[in-house]
């Protein structure tokens, strides 16, 4: 089930607000369409579309499968929109494209890799990835470097932000991280609305695999690695791991 920062639809609606800076997405704007030329992309944990509807904009066919409705929903919504396929759902509700026909590449952007915190449903994911890719099509995808250990940024003081969001007025929001269990981080994400003081709560977990473990679990799924290299970026925050299905 998605966490409410996602699927809570007064949340969702006022996401891009409160983070709109997605400079990150630049690197993988480039990789998928200069480096790999796709024509196609599979866009998993699309969330609000921002990714998506970028990419059908340079006249990819894009599809864009997230489990949280409310997400999906402002996705939808937004100039350029009809562009995109958008599935409400995990990436087995997006229907396999006929044999050797399948999508030239697959992103997991931001923390999307990191939701997965059971590793059966992480190897699922992968695998139903690759059964979606055609021959030779590529996954992009993400991850923290553990080492790093990022959440120890993710403070209240070093988080908080009020942001006057259209429509809205003055939102409030921050992280806090609340248990770190191995490779388990979870936080706190509360947001406050001052027009009218509701007060939301999401509660997520992420898991901070180390490369080693993200690279085994890629071979599992029957995916090539490819290369692994520093979000350009984020240098030393992040590896971007490059998998192919085998052709």
């Amino acid at each position: 089930m998605p966490d409410p920062v996602f699927d809570h639809p007064r949340l969702a609606a006022v996401y891009d607000p409160l983070d709109p800076d997605r400079s990150d997405l630049d690197a993988y704007a480039a990789i998928v369409a200069d480096e790999l030329g796709a024509r196609s992309l599979l866009d998993v944990g699309c969330g609000t579309g921002t990714f998506a509807i970028r990419m059908a904009g340079l006249g990819l066919a894009v599809t864009g499968v997230d489990p949280a409705a409310a997400s999906v929903d402002v996705a939808r919504a937004k100039p350029g929109a009809d562009a995109v396929t958008w599935v409400e759902g995990v990436v087995d509700a997006v229907a396999v494209p006929a044999p050797g026909h399948g999508f030239d590449a697959a992103t997991m952007t931001a923390n999307v890799a990191q939701v997965f915190v059971d590793d059966a449903d992480w190897l699922a994911t992968l695998r139903a990835v690759r059964d979606r890719l055609r021959p030779g099509g590529t996954l992009v995808l993400e991850a923290r470097r553990p080492e790093r250990r990022a959440w120890l940024e993710w403070t209240e003081a070093a988080t908080r932000q009020v942001v006057d969001v259209p429509h809205e007025g003055l939102v409030e929001d921050w992280v806090q991280v609340t248990a770190v269990d191995g490779e388990l981080v979870t936080f706190v994400s509360p947001t406050v609305f001052h027009r009218d003081g509701v007060r939301i709560d999401s509660t997520s977990t992420l898991r901070f695999r180390t490369r080693e473990a993200i690279e085994a679990s890629i071979a599992e799924a029957g995916l090539e690695l490819v290369d692994v290299r520093d979000a350009p970026d984020r240098p030393g925050r992040e590896h971007v791991f490059l998998a192919r299905r085998p052709a």
